[in-house]
């Protein structure tokens, strides 16, 4: 199966990959009527049309048939999966990161500020709450207001691009009933990527917020020396373990790269905002 869609069983095909990643395995019955009931359209896909489609699939080694039962292979998952990201912009890589970068620099800036200055325990925890809660919101709104935008643009450009490649059935039946069934089909998306957009602005926020206020917390409650020397490491270990591993792994670029270039981000964010405020 390539990722050009040029008539109904295309459709169905991603629809079904889409539904068996939950589960991996279904009764062709069952499978048809979530289907059905996840488009909200009853009548769109008719059963020689969902058995040509499942047969296809068993042909390309993307299901397996057993009896009235079906899964995915291998290669069934491995596509799915790719699906599924593309489709409904499940791939929470962009807000931890975004989180762990944003919360460890403010928590690291209201630490030195707060050292450098001797500022009291309500001081700090008053500008802790307050720098903390401004960069979580403006996180939240950031990823869900603008990720709503550039997914609703990129959502729009693929439904054209289905919708100009379906235009060339030849069978008026079947291209009428592809374009309902893709109309369907992205009614659904639509809602689901506002969904997925509320979830990844919620992680953002609350990554900012954990990661910030952790180390903040170790500062206020250890006694000093303890205090600074255990906050600053906590920071160290936020940045160097989990937000340069997660970034390596993730974007398949070497540690030792990833690690230069956040070090380099928070020694500039750091050094700048002491600076402005004035604490050194």
């Amino acid at each position: 199966m390539s990722f050009e869609i040029q008539n109904l069983p295309d459709i169905l095909k991603i629809v079904i990959l889409i539904d068996l990643k939950k589960g991996r395995e279904a009764e062709k019955s069952s499978l048809k009527k979530r289907i059905d009931k996840f488009l909200g359209c009853y009548s769109c896909i008719e059963a020689a049309d969902f058995e040509e489609t499942l047969q296809e699939m068993v042909d390309e080694g993307l299901i397996i048939s057993q009896g009235q039962k079906v899964r995915l292979t291998d290669q069934g998952i491995k596509l799915s999966k790719i699906w599924h990201n593309l489709l409904f912009k499940r791939e929470p890589i962009l807000e931890v990161v975004a989180g762990l970068t944003d919360g460890s620099i403010t928590g690291l800036i209201i630490i030195l500020s707060a050292f450098f200055a001797g500022l009291t325990i309500s001081m700090t925890l008053f500008a802790t709450i307050l720098t903390l809660a401004a960069v979580s919101i403006t996180n939240f709104s950031s990823f869900m207001l603008g990720g709503k935008t550039e997914d609703a643009a990129d959502i729009l450009s693929m439904k054209t691009l289905i919708e100009h490649s379906l235009s060339d059935i030849a069978d008026k039946k079947e291209r009428d009933k592809s374009l309902t069934l893709i109309k369907h089909l992205f009614v659904i998306l639509g809602k689901e990527i506002t969904r997925s957009n509320f979830y990844a602005a919620a992680i953002c926020g609350t990554t900012t917020f954990l990661s910030g206020s952790i180390p903040i917390i170790a500062y206020l409650m250890l006694p000093k020396p303890i205090d600074i020397i255990l906050s600053l490491a906590i920071v160290g270990i936020i940045i160097g373990i989990f937000l340069v591993r997660y970034r390596s792994k993730k974007t398949k670029v070497h540690w030792q790269i990833i690690l230069i270039e956040t070090l380099g981000i928070v020694v500039v964010a750091v050094l700048a905002s002491l600076l402005i405020g004035g604490s050194i």
